[in-house]
């Protein structure tokens, strides 16, 4: 799937790019990591994520800031 076919506030990795990492589409040609905007282009592959796959991030994000205390 490419980034133009994804919906704005969908999450999804790039291939090759370490699993960690998941961003968000913000607009037609921007993607979020975390709270930076990063230009992508159109065409870009991506792999969309599931509603199980961002519980499950999140799920990871949170209990690692928890033992961060």
């Amino acid at each position: 799937m490419s980034f133009e076919q994804l919906k704005i506030g969908d999450y999804f990795r790039i291939p090759g790019i370490t699993v960690e990492c998941v961003y968000r589409k913000t607009s037609s040609s921007q993607c979020s990591l975390m709270t930076l905007l990063q230009f992508i282009r159109p065409g870009t592959q991506v792999i969309p994520l599931t509603s199980a796959e961002v519980s499950d991030y999140f799920a990871a994000k949170h209990n690692y800031l928890n033992s961060l205390k």
